[in-house]
């Protein structure tokens, strides 16, 4: 099998739940600054001697991993980061500062080549987290990621000091490293760390589920039942959210299958919400995604203008998928449309439980 597949030729690539997102998307770049942070500690590994040191890198590459895989699926409670992660960072922290006096100063990186090295990836940290906190306005994100990141620009940096400190000779308390005391530390991080095992299987338990909803016959078009338990599935989240929303349901011929209207939603988004489902399975994307495609000089730039008026070009739409055949149409409608479709998502998120 070939490395390329040329999907993304035209500068689209696919999220867990949703195809065609844009590569200038928040949540791409976000993927990609985690992806270039996780090279940069691959090439510090390379330069490092001491082993548990490295272990504690392959953990973070581990981590940042699960970050990208709730970036591309934030609704999947795998991909959370707990907060016993961020405190084994907060750990090592203290204990490389207690050996040796950190610089209350301004610091020039380059002191050695190796915590130079730790310096490029502790700034590409940072920009990762600020691209986090820009997904996070748009598309919601994890609070513990939000916590792990900041952590983890605060531990590269200290590394990197560390590092300075031990080349310069200036690491004091280095014999404890032999004590009773200093082994059981070390016993403790191993067995934090080793108790950090990543789940870097959702995309195939997914691929799994999917795959059990065909044989089951689940098939053609999303039955009333299913829709209604669905809505409920959304309801409940939008309440969590404060959201007021009315949610639709259409089959993939694009007829209505059932809608809910919650107390408070806005009297227009009914037909809203209805228009965002029927878009979904007539274009065969979110309305999110079209909405992009469909800004002047893009692919389907009037496409709004098509079809009677149908057609409506912003998030809360999203096609409902058993493996790659579309079953229906879901379309949110009561707030931005970041929050309708984020609400959307959710609803594709939770698909396995109702159907």
């Amino acid at each position: 099998m070939n490395i390329y597949t040329k999907n993304g030729d035209r500068g689209t690539t696919d999220l867990i739940r949703t195809k065609n997102v844009s590569k200038s998307d928040d949540r791409i770049q976000l993927v990609g600054t985690i992806d270039e942070l996780t090279s940069h500690l691959g090439l510090v590994k390379t330069m490092l001697k001491d082993q548990d040191t490295i272990r504690i890198l392959e953990k973070i590459q581990g981590t940042l991993i699960t970050v990208m895989a709730g970036v591309a699926d934030p609704y999947n409670r795998d991909y959370k980061i707990s907060e016993d992660k961020t405190e084994l960072l907060e750990e090592e922290i203290d204990r490389m500062e207690g050996l040796f006096q950190r610089p209350k100063k301004f610091i020039l990186p380059g002191g050695c080549r190796l915590s130079a090295e730790m310096d490029v990836a502790r700034t590409v940290a940072r920009r990762a987290e600020r691209a986090l906190a820009s997904v996070s306005v748009k598309f919601g994100a994890d609070t513990g990621t939000k916590k792990y990141m900041n952590r983890l620009a605060d531990y590269l940096y200290v590394l990197a000091r560390y590092t300075d400190a031990a080349e310069a000779g200036e690491i004091t308390g280095e014999n404890a490293a032999g004590s009773d005391s200093a082994d059981a530390k070390t016993e403790s991080r191993e067995q934090r760390t080793s108790a950090m095992t990543e789940n870097q299987n959702g995309t195939a338990s997914e691929a799994v589920i999917q795959e059990v909803l065909k044989r089951m016959g689940i098939r053609g078009k999303i039955t009333l039942d299913s829709a209604k338990r669905l809505i409920e599935k959304i309801e409940q989240e939008a309440n969590r959210q404060g959201k007021k929303a009315v949610i639709a349901i259409c089959g993939p011929d694009g007829n209505p299958i059932a809608v809910h209207v919650m107390d408070g939603a806005f009297l227009v988004s009914f037909d809203v919400a209805l228009k965002k489902a029927y878009t979904s399975v007539a274009v065969k994307m979110s309305t999110m995604e079209l909405s992009k495609l469909a800004q002047p000089g893009g692919t389907f730039y009037g496409v709004d203008k098509m079809d009677g008026g149908k057609i409506v070009i912003f998030g809360g739409g999203v096609p409902i998928k058993v493996g790659d055949t579309i079953i229906g149409g879901l379309g949110v409608s009561g707030g931005t449309g970041e929050e309708d479709h984020a609400l959307a998502e959710y609803g594709l998120s939770v698909l396995h439980e109702v159907l």
